[in-house]
This record gives structure tokens, C-alpha cells and sequence, in this order.
């Protein structure tokens, strides 16, 4: 048995958001000591990371290798239905994360010191996002 919870996201557009306390405040408010938490996004287009968080350099290098890594408007995509950042979004959806799972420890997130958890947008345009928290 478990607890799920929907969190909704607006997102500015490409680009990592740190949702950690948001989801750290949902666990605690369940109030189970020890179990998991498993984070989903309910999106192809937005994925899930978990990454440092004390230094905005590392996020804003990782954003950078991916764009480097999957350009937009490459004339090998097909799929540009809704713009040359179409196909591209769904491809670094499948190679980061859509779960991610995290150990829950004195009723809290059992991240590491500089871990964060974050929210990835990859599409140009903002977009509301759903997260949905389950905890067990």
C-alpha cells in the first residue's frame, strides 16, 4: 500500500528545475519513516535527473552537452509536428529518466549532500508538467 500524490509544474521552457523540496515536503507529509519514494513525469518531453545541486555551473553544462548531443532541426527527424525542438525533446526524454526511484530515510529523501532532484524540461516553449509522487 502507498500514497500518490500529482504534482503540477509550470516549466519556462528548456531547461533543469529543481523540484526536490517539493517533492521532499510531499514525503513528509505522508509520513513514512522508511520506504520509497518513486517519482514519475507523466510526459515524452520532460524527463527526471538527479544531479548537483550547489553549483548552477553543472546543471547549465549538462543542459549544454545535451543540446550538443541532439540538436534541434537536424534534417534526420521525421517527426516535426510541433516544431524543429519536437523530435529532439522526445529523443532526450529516452535517454535521461521518466522515474526515478529514492530510498526514504527519517521520513526525508535520502539524497546525498549535493544531490537535487530535477525536473528537465526539453522543449523550447514552456510547459505544465505533471509529477506524479508515489511513496510506499
Amino acid at each position: 500500500m502507498g500514497s500518490v500524490e500529482r504534482l503540477p509544474f509550470q516549466t519556462a521552457g528548456r531547461g533543469l528545475v529543481e523540484i526536490t523540496t517539493d517533492v521532499d515536503r510531499c514525503v513528509r507529509t505522508i509520513g513514512i519513516d522508511q520506504g520509497l519514494c518513486t517519482v514519475f513525469v507523466q510526459h515524452t518531453s520532460a524527463s527526471l535527473v538527479i544531479q548537483e545541486n550547489a553549483d548552477p555551473s553543472a546543471a547549465r553544462d549538462l543542459e549544454r552537452w545535451l543540446e550538443r548531443l541532439v540538436p534541434d532541426g537536424d534534417p534526420f527527424y521525421t517527426h516535426t509536428a510541433e516544431g524543429p525542438d519536437d523530435m529532439p525533446s522526445h529523443v532526450k526524454g529516452a535517454l535521461t529518466c521518466t522515474s526515478i526511484a529514492i530510498p526514504i530515510l527519517g521520513a526525508r529523501l535520502g539524497l546525498g549532500t549535493w544531490q537535487g532532484l530535477f525536473l528537465w524540461e526539453h522543449r523550447l516553449r514552456g510547459s505544465r508538467r505533471n509529477v506524479l509522487v508515489h511513496v510506499a
